[in-house]
């Protein structure tokens, strides 16, 4: 939390109509049912890549960037997922996710939070003063956060594959943001 400078967390409620899985998703999650999805961090990623696929195409000047380099003055590190503006280079990290590792959401959360002031603090660098967004998840749940331009966070109640269509209105609408800010 020192990262960030605030000792507590806001909860927030997204405030996004539930979006119901497109037919490819449906099919990719249907053939999931051959996979054991619970046992490795590796397999836990495919639904996180499924619902990346399902969404982040809707916003066509977004580009996903897996195991992209975060660095401040101050560390270097890896986050799982990055969203940023379209280019064949990763610049203005606006959004990041960082997986829940052996379902430890709350070390998930250190990792996320730590990732959202990396992308503060790289936007910042270019003269750029974003929102960042960032998710927590195993695939099977996920959780969503935003840091404020005033450096509020504010952090999601567990949103669960079983209410997939909250999932994904949930993510569509972090990316709707996020592409608010590509210029």
């Amino acid at each position: 939390m020192q990262l960030i400078g605030r000792d507590a967390l806001t909860q927030w409620h997204i405030p996004a109509p539930p979006r119901s899985p497109g037919e490819t998703l449906q099919e990719i999650l249907r053939r999931f049912a051959s996979f054991d999805l619970q046992s490795s961090e590796s397999a836990k990623t495919l639904l996180i890549d499924a619902l990346f696929v399902e969404i982040v195409p809707l916003h066509p000047n977004l580009k996903v960037w897996k195991e992209a380099p975060l660095n401040t003055d101050t560390t270097t590190g890896v986050a799982d997922y990055v969203i940023a503006p379209k280019r064949a280079y990763m610049a203005t990290p606006l959004l990041c996710v960082a997986e829940a590792k052996k379902d430890d959401f709350a070390k998930g959360r250190i990792q996320c939070l730590a990732e959202m002031a990396a992308c503060r603090w790289s936007n910042e660098q270019r003269g750029q003063t974003l929102e960042v967004y960032g998710i927590v998840s195993n695939g099977q749940a996920w959780q969503f956060y935003k840091l404020t331009l005033a450096g509020e966070v504010f952090e999601t109640s567990l949103y669960g594959m079983e209410d997939l269509s909250g999932v994904l209105g949930a993510l569509n609408y972090v990316c709707t943001e996020c592409a608010k800010n590509v210029s």
